[in-house]
């Protein structure tokens, strides 16, 4: 999916020797701290920390700085946990997709079945059965996604994946159509509206409609005008 592959996470700091708090443990802990900055064209900017504990062979994720928002806003702090599987060289993490109730409060729910994991997470990331990762039956069915070792850019998407796209306000398949009508205009330059109802047809599948829709939207975020009338172009 388009979209996936705009998410750009950038490592800004390392340190080979750092300590945090693990809340699961309620302990103290020491290891490697990496700091990365991830730009998602779905939802923004956010600031990650990696916190990678080699006694225990797992890694914490924690996003300290989150795009603003409400929802948003309740994720700054929130972690996810990659832990050692039984599968020599992966680590795992229970699948829980994050949502917002009738009150905008944010919740998680665990994931029993395939068909409820997200497309973009099963193609990407390999999903096996708790007892598959762990070799612990436990009651109830979960799914957990693996992560190689070390792979922390990967662990990282999985958070946006799981945590911050069923959040968003605007739906993935909007905001690609938005991202490709916007990158058609750039290419056309001045564009005529008809040309643009056109080619939105035929390569992307859009109607009149939805095209105005999102040029309604992006002319109130200052991306495109209308030089005269008929035309469009995007604003430098």
């Amino acid at each position: 999916m388009q979209l996936l592959s705009q998410i750009k996470i950038t490592q800004i700091e390392d340190r080979p020797h750092d300590a945090w708090f693990d809340l699961s443990l309620r302990q103290l802990r020491e290891g490697k701290v990496r700091f990365y900055r991830a730009r998602d064209s779905l939802t923004g900017e956010w600031l990650f920390k990696a916190c990678s504990d080699k006694e225990l062979g797992r890694v914490i994720v924690r996003a300290s700085k989150c795009p603003p928002g409400r929802r948003f806003a309740q994720l700054e702090g929130n972690t996810m946990v990659f832990q050692k599987s039984e599968i020599q060289g992966w680590l795992y993490d229970v699948i829980s997709l994050a949502y917002a109730d009738e009150t905008d409060q944010v919740r998680r729910k665990i994931v029993g079945s395939v068909e409820e994991v997200p497309a973009t997470i099963r193609e990407r990331f390999e999903i096996k059965s708790y007892e598959e990762a762990t070799g612990k039956k436990v009651p109830g069915k979960y799914l957990v996604t693996l992560c190689k070792e070390g792979d922390e850019k990967a662990m990282i998407t999985l958070f946006l994946l799981e945590r911050a796209w069923p959040l968003s306000p605007v739906s993935p398949e909007v905001r690609l159509k938005t991202i490709n009508l916007l990158g058609m205009i750039k290419e056309l330059e001045k564009a005529k509206t008809e040309d643009i109802y056109r080619v939105a047809n035929e390569q992307f599948g859009i109607g009149k409609e939805e095209v105005d829709s999102i040029l309604t939207s992006l002319e109130r975020r200052g991306q495109v005008e209308r030089p005269e009338e008929g035309y469009i172009k995007t604003v430098e």
